[in-house]
């Protein structure tokens, strides 16, 4: 289209199917990427946001998008993938909350990393938000940086002169910033799953910690509060 920039070459975007993933490939696609999207269906309670991935990669021009089958919940130990664990509902509190899943970005940073190095893609994009986030350690910028100079250092194409840059665009922002971002770029929040436990048809419960954090977003921007909420 008229005014677009050239590309940029290939990238790697995680695509979870919630609004900062959503607005990470939105802000992708603008620099000018061409965004090979990953899901990763891992055992997780709240599958609607696959269904959602499929959609937001279509509507904002990934040019492929694959998702993953791998069964975390092998393991358990979060809230998101043992149903004998309950997500919490009494507000968001100090602390990183069970809803932490072990090691789920450093996993999902290394499929990325593993597609990236097949396509000779030199970027891989996380929607991760060291801000308004849960207080998950896997969010952070040191943490991204560490496993940007990991893939620099285990990867064919890293030691042959292709360096892998690993961006999140959104880490140092607010979650009012983000939706505020996210109008601007033509995401449309409605579409996106942010919640832990949506019911079937993808609405949200309302009350998790993640509609919690959407939620007062959405109050600091000063947006109307387009999510579909089950109550």
């Amino acid at each position: 289209m008229a005014g677009a920039p050239a590309s940029r070459g290939k990238a790697v975007v995680l695509l979870s199917g919630g609004l900062d993933s959503a607005t990470t490939l939105a802000w992708a696609r603008r620099e000018g990427f061409e965004c090979h999207c990953l899901s990763v269906d891992y055992g997780q309670r709240h599958r609607a946001e696959l269904e959602a991935a499929t959609r937001i990669a279509s509507a904002n021009g990934a040019v492929a998008h694959k998702t993953i089958r791998l069964d975390l919940g092998a393991f358990g130990g979060s809230a998101l993938t043992d149903a004998s664990i309950k997500v919490p509902t009494g507000g968001v509190k100090g602390g990183i909350p069970v809803t932490y899943v072990p090691a789920r970005n450093t996993i999902m940073l290394s499929l990325a990393l593993g597609w990236a190095e097949v396509l000779g893609a030199r970027h891989i994009f996380v929607g991760a938000n060291a801000i308004d986030y849960s207080g998950y350690p896997d969010c952070r910028p040191e943490y991204l940086r560490a496993f940007e100079a990991m893939a620099n250092l285990a990867t064919k194409a890293a030691v042959e002169g292709r360096a892998i840059e690993v961006r999140g665009p959104l880490v140092d922002m607010s979650k009012a910033e983000i939706i505020r971002l996210a109008i601007e770029l033509g995401v449309d929040p409605a579409q996106t799953v942010t919640c832990y436990q949506p019911d079937e048809g993808g609405k949200a419960c309302g009350v998790c910690d993640a509609c919690r954090i959407r939620k007062d977003g959405f109050a600091a921007a000063g947006i109307a509060d387009t999510t579909r909420y089950a109550t």
